[in-house]
């Protein structure tokens, strides 16, 4: 008799979240010196932590046999007073994602459904398929959120729904005022989780802070310090909402779910105004410049706010196999549905162009020079 028979039956066909490939791993399978590989396949910040980031966790790590802070107080509070919050209103999590699932298992049940766009974060549905709610997947033309088309969707099962501003994997937004007129359709029984994990790389980020501080119980926002701060390795997110919503979740996390050198890292990574606006600068400029390269190489691409771009380029899977072979990962978008695309993530200008030169071989037809000018 086999165990699956007693287990959940919704995980039989749940289908794990498959990350960008590691360097490391590249490098076994294809015998490759992993000092020569680069890797923009998932959204990371090529400027690295913060440096006063890194400093403040190597003197925390002098304290790494002593459990953290349970409650995250100072780094609750910090985040509190950057959004004109209380700290009662900051519930951390193991990643944003993690706060996706506090979220799950606050308020789904087999038999309720979740709202999204058809082309978003592949980790909703798949939380909600753990919890075996279904998902509506909401038609999103030209890439953007169908806002009236979501809000439409919402029925008399449903419990949450997300909207990824800007959206990943696609880099497309929704305006200040689209979002305000969405708010004010959404039932108040319907949680909405606004995923805004890559909204600092916005000059002008937008607000649906406001939304929490004008007095509505069902809005999540969740912020990451993984992009723009640098800290993917650490795996520390946040969530901001009603003191009523955050108390909530607090009741579905683990004990000591955001570490002390997370915590640490986190708060001088938030501090670090400078870094931030580094990163913002170079990713505008490198971004700028994949935009120009992939025009001028006749490839179809979404235009970005954020720090990836979505492009049109045949075989997508079979573009990411071939750059790999030549040190180059990327994301193939094939989970997504979106096979002739790929999902390309800001580097440095070093590793931009690298890339292009690497793209210039299966472009069709192919490309004589080295490097595009791209001006």
């Amino acid at each position: 008799m086999s165990i699956w028979n007693y287990a959940n039956p919704q995980l039989r066909d749940l289908v794990a979240y498959e990350p960008g490939k590691p360097i490391d791993d590249v490098a076994r399978e294809l015998g490759l010196d992993p000092s020569e590989i680069i890797k923009i396949a998932s959204n990371e910040n090529p400027l690295g932590p913060s440096p006063k980031a890194v400093e403040a966790m190597k003197v925390a790590v002098e304290q790494a046999h002593i459990y953290p802070d349970g409650g995250a107080y100072y780094l609750r509070e910090a985040i509190a007073k950057k959004f004109g919050l209380e700290r009662p209103n900051v519930i951390l999590g193991n990643g944003s994602s993690e706060v996706i699932e506090f979220v799950g298992h606050a308020f789904l049940t087999p038999g309720d459904n979740i709202v999204v766009s058809r082309h978003t974060f592949s980790i909703y549905k798949l939380m909600a398929q753990l919890f075996g709610a279904e998902t509506i997947e909401v038609p999103d033309p030209h890439f953007t959120h169908d806002l009236d088309g979501i809000a439409a969707a919402v029925n008399e099962r449903t419990k949450i729904v997300f909207v990824n501003n800007p959206n990943n994997p696609t880099g497309t937004i929704v305006s200040q005022a689209q979002l305000d007129a969405f708010i004010d359709k959404i039932p108040e029984r319907v949680v909405v989780v606004f995923d805004e994990a890559y909204m600092e790389f916005l000059d002008e980020p937008l607000d649906t802070v406001k939304y929490i501080q004008a007095g509505r119980t069902n809005v999540i926002t969740l912020r990451t310090f993984s992009k723009i701060q640098g800290l993917a390795g650490l795996r520390i997110g946040y969530g901001l909402a009603s003191k009523e919503l955050t108390e909530v979740l607090q009741k579905t996390r683990e004990p000591f779910n955001a570490n002390l050198i997370a915590q640490v890292g986190a708060l001088a990574g938030l501090l670090d105004e400078d870094h931030q606006k580094a990163t913002r600068e170079l990713t505008k400029e490198g971004r700028d410049y994949l935009q120009r390269c992939f025009a001028s190489l006749g490839l179809k691409y979404v235009p970005s706010y954020s720090n990836f771009i979505l492009v049109k380029v045949g075989n997508g899977k079979r573009l990411f196999e071939e750059l790999q072979k030549r040190g180059v990962i990327i994301r193939a978008m094939d989970s997504y549905g979106l096979l002739e695309w790929v999902r390309v993530t800001v580097g440095t200008m070093e590793q931009n162009t690298r890339f292009i030169r690497e793209l210039n071989h299966f472009v069709e037809p192919p490309r004589t020079q080295e490097v595009p000018k791209c001006h």
